[in-house]
This record gives structure tokens, sequence and C-alpha cells, in this order.
């Protein structure tokens, strides 16, 4: 019996998930959900009603991205994604993304829901973590190390999610190393396997597998 994902394909969190599991060789039955319809089994186990959520075989839930990657991190890490060494600056990296980062780019992105500033500043909030990435990236290959940690597929969605609300300026800003970075994952493998298209999920449709 696969572990059962309940997923987004466009979720930044749910796509850090996806990755981290294809990474990590973990098989899991995929169901894509219709965020206006979300299935009440999914509710049931989860009732923040956000995804991704991961159902384990013994019935234990995860439902929190960070929670997934470590589960398939913990299982396999053939690249060693993580590092005790590098452990707590992944961790704070993470956090600064999920927490601080993550309400810059939603005002940024939906900026007309926030009508107290503009676009523009909203923008320019979200900038100061590009900067300290365009900084990291100056010494290493990657944000930590001259490999991939956990920290880059972390961030990796929400960097994605941020360039393409105007890709056009994301292109001329001054970061050409965080650009370099995003080009690079965008158009990985493990990336593309990540983001195939499945139709959404209802209740009595045949399983459909993340390896597939």
């Amino acid at each position: 019996m696969l572990p059962v994902l309940y997923s987004f394909r466009r979720c930044p969190y749910a796509m850090r998930a996806r990755m981290a599991l294809l990474y990590s060789s973990i098989d899991v039955e995929l169901r894509e959900v219709l965020l206006k319809e979300k299935p009440s089994c999914m509710l049931t186990i989860s009732a923040k009603g956000t995804v991704p959520v991961l159902l384990l075989p013994n019935g234990a839930v995860l439902d929190q991205s960070r929670d997934i990657m470590l589960w398939a991190l913990n299982i396999d890490d053939p690249e060693h994604w993580l590092n005790e060494e590098l452990a707590a600056p992944i961790n704070g990296l993470i956090e600064q993304n999920d927490n601080q980062f993550k309400t810059y780019l939603d005002h940024y992105k939906y900026w007309e829901r926030y009508p107290a500033e503009s676009q523009q500043f909203y923008r320019s909030q979200a900038e100061e973590f590009l900067l300290l990435l365009e900084q990291l990236l100056q010494n290493h290959r990657y944000l930590l190390a001259d490999r991939i940690t956990m920290a880059d597929i972390a961030l990796f969605p929400f960097i994605r999610q941020f360039a393409f609300v105007d890709k056009n300026w994301f292109d001329r800003a001054p970061y050409p190393r965080l650009q370099f970075w995003l080009q690079a994952f965008l158009e990985s493998s493990l990336f593309l396997r990540a983001m195939k298209k499945s139709p959404f999920w209802k209740e009595g449709d045949s399983a459909i597998t993340l390896c597939e």
C-alpha cells in the first residue's frame, strides 16, 4: 500500500514536497486536488484544508511540506541534502522564506487585495530576501554549499513564483546569480518530473502514482 499525497500542481509547498519524494525515490498515490472542491477524505485527515497532505500506510498524517520533505530525506538522501553542519543555516533560510518572504510574496502577487501600498512597494520589501540570496550565491554554486541542500529545494518554488509575477522585471533585475540558480532548477529533470500534469482526483478514480 502506497502513501497517499494530496497535492496541487502549482502550489509551491506541494511542489517542494513532490520534488523531495521524487529525489528520494519514494512513490506515492498522487491525488491532484481541485482547491475549490477539496475532497472530504482530505479534510477528514487534515482539517487545515491546504496541500500538501501525506497519508502514510500506518495512518499517520504529515500535513506540512517541510515535514514531508524531512520524512522523505530521512528514508533516502543520496546526495546529502541534509547535513548536520548546515542544519542551522538550512533551517534559518527556510524559516525566513516561509514566514517573512512568503508574506511579502503574497502581497506582491496579489497586491490588489492589499491596497494600502503599491505593488512596487511590496516587491521592494521582498527584494531584501532576494539580495540575501544573491549574496549567498557569491560564495557557492548553491545557496549554502557547492551542492544542493534542502534549503535550495525548499526555497526554489517560492522564488519561481515571485519571478513569474513579472518575469520581464525579474530577468532585468540586478540578481544575476539568483537568475542563473532559478533557471537551472526550472530546467532540471527533477522539477520537470514534479510538474507533470495529472487530472483532478475524485472519489472512485483509478490510482495515479507520482513516479509514473
